[in-house]
This record gives C-alpha cells, structure tokens and sequence, in this order.
C-alpha cells in the first residue's frame, strides 16, 4: 500500500488515502515519486473542466526513482532518475508521422486503464496517465524520461508539465526571436517558466501580466523587465511599454475568454499570439472578420508546449546546468500530499508560483 491523493468523483474533495498497486506487467516501470508539481490542470481535472475517468488517482508532473520494470523494458532500469512524460506519443498515428507528437490521438489512452485498488476495493484510474500524487506509480514505459545529469531529482518534476509547456510555447509555438517583445498573461508555475524561457531566447522586453500585485518579484526574478496588474486598460499600457506598437508575442497562461482577448489586443500588428491556458467551454472569444482582416496577427493553440518531451528535456538539462533555467524560481511552496486542497485554493485566489508535493 502506498498513500495517494484520490479524485473519488468530478467536484468531490480529494481524499489522501492508501492505494494498492500492481506489480509492473509487461511494458511497464514502478517509480518511487521524489515529487510532484501541483498544476492547474490538475485543478481543471478535479472540477470537470478537463474529463477523464473517475476515480482516479491525480497528478500528471512528477519525477522519481525506477523501482522495477516489467518485462520488455530496455530503456530504463532500477535505480535510474526519471521525469514521468503525462502524454506520451504512439509514433504511428498521423500527427505522429508527420512530427507533431504533442497532438498524438493516443497520447491519453492510458487514463482509461485500471492502475490501483483502493483500500475499500474501488478501482481507480491513473489521472492523466500517470498518477504522480502518490508516493509510486506504476506506468507504461513510454511514460518515463531519463533524467539528464546534473538536474536536482525534486525540482525535476517541473520538466513534466510547467516548464516544458513555457519553454515549448515560447520556443516551438511562438518562436520568439531574439530582440522581440513579449508579454506574458498569468504569473503561475507555467507563466513563470514561460518568462525564463523568454528571457532565454533573448528577448529585449519582457512583460509579466497578472492579476496580483504580490507576485511582481517572483515575475521578475523570472526575467520580467516589466510588470503590470491587470485591468480593464492592460492593451493600452502594453502598447505604451512596446512603443506604441504593442508586443512582437503575446502568450496566455490563464485560458480565460478575457485575457485571450486582451492577450490578442496586446499584440502589434502582424504579432504572435499563443493560447497555453486551458478553458472551459463555456469561455467563448470572439473576433470580428474585419480586425482578422486589419490586424494580421496568428492567433494559435499551443498543447503541452508543442514539445516533444525526449527531444526538449536534453535541451532544458542544458539550459539548467548552464544556470540560464532556474527551476527553483517557480517553487513558492513544497507541501505534503495533504497539502494538495489549500495549493488548489490558492490556484483559485491568483496566489503563488508552483506548489511542489515532495515525498
């Protein structure tokens, strides 16, 4: 038995309980979690947002030790540091074949599996397909990352999620040149690395957009040479920052309708725009054809970074031995797992950077 934050049903309370997991099968690792980030997807999970089946154990950003492997499984071996990869790629449907593993048709397949009892007998799901708010997991293979040398094991859980989205937003999605301006909606964990990643890629003016005053410091330690607390007004105060034009890059971490659009406003014509945040249905944007027209701007999704995860994290490694990446800059809190309901809480009130469940 190991303790586990468990979803018993879409807008229950989680509850921290003991799990039963299987011995890895065939294609399958045991990892021993050193920690786990608390994302806002995990939120999204919990409120119904973002569907999959329930119960199930949550937590999809995560890092940790291989325990035993099952049979068939080469590429990682007892005792290796991993970063656990919540969208793993199948290489052989279409968006595979053509080099866009971030949309893989079966990237979620595995959240439909059985992965644990739990102590009354109920079988649960694994989330987003790995179940990393629990103290092990057991996953497919493809799901876990060799962890380069030289990465803390803790704070590697943010390669999971956060930081390969910000990264991949900024260098895959908006391409971002050195010399542009961008602008950056929301100051949580993936806002922040978004920013770093930014500040990497050599942009000249870095804004930070977000609701809370508190969080200017953590946004330019980020590498925000810019801060500003949002209103009805913040277009116009980008544009003022950017020369009057407004921002080469605008990126939306929230996935709300009005900072989509405000994101969109913020932009120069001919700019970027890139939708990281994940909303609801219910947050309907609109655009009228003449500013399509007028403006020019691209206005693109962006999922899980537009990454693919076994070709980035070399990359981020890199970047983080080179002191460029800080992972540590995005960590405004390390809890327990029965910490996970007040890091939710927070999530909702706008407070704080990532809150890092460490075992």
């Amino acid at each position: 038995m190991v303790r586990a934050a468990v979803l018993p049903a879409v807008g229950a309370p989680l509850e921290i309980t003991g799990i039963e997991l299987p011995e890895p099968g065939p294609g399958q690792v045991r990892v021993r979690l050193a920690a786990a980030g608390v994302c806002h997807s995990d939120l999204s999970l919990s409120n119904g947002t973002m569907q999959v089946p329930v119960p199930a154990v949550l937590g999809h950003e995560g890092a940790g030790t291989v325990v035993s492997v099952g049979d068939g499984v080469t590429q990682v071996a007892p005792g290796d540091r991993v970063v656990l990869n919540w969208a793993p790629s199948c290489g052989t449907c279409h968006h595979c074949t053509i080099g866009e593993v971030w949309l893989c048709s079966s990237a979620l397949k595995g959240a439909g599996r059985i992965h644990a009892v739990a102590e009354d007998g109920t079988e649960l799901h694994p989330g987003l397909n790995v179940a990393a708010f629990a103290e092990e997991t057991v996953v497919a293979a493809n799901c876990v990352l060799p962890l380069p040398d030289g990465v803390p094991l803790t704070d590697a859980a943010l390669l999971g999620c956060a930081v390969l989205t910000g990264f991949g937003a900024v260098h895959h999605s908006a391409r971002v040149r050195e010399g542009e301006s961008v602008v950056v909606f929301g100051a949580g964990g993936v806002g922040l690395a978004t920013l770093q990643s930014a500040r990497i890629a050599g942009a000249s003016t870095v804004i930070a957009v977000d609701v809370s005053p508190e969080k200017e410091e953590l946004a330019r330690r980020a590498g925000a040479t810019e801060y500003v607390v949002a209103s009805a007004i913040t277009p116009k105060e980008i544009r003022k920052l950017t020369g009057g034009q407004g921002a080469d890059v605008a990126v939306e971490c929230v996935g709300r309708a009005e900072t989509i659009r405000a994101a969109w406003e913020s932009t120069r014509r001919g700019g970027r725009t890139t939708v990281v945040g994940i909303g609801g249905k219910d947050q309907q944007v609109t655009f009228n054809a003449l500013e399509l027209f007028h403006w020019g701007r691209t206005l693109s999704g962006c999922v899980y970074g537009n990454s693919d995860p076994a070709r980035d994290l070399p990359v981020l490694a890199e970047h983080i031995r080179a002191g460029r990446l800080d992972l540590s800059a995005l960590i405004t809190g390390r809890i327990g797992l029965d910490g996970i309901p007040a890091a939710f809480e927070a999530m909702l009130a706008g407070k704080g950077g990532r809150a890092l469940v460490v075992f």
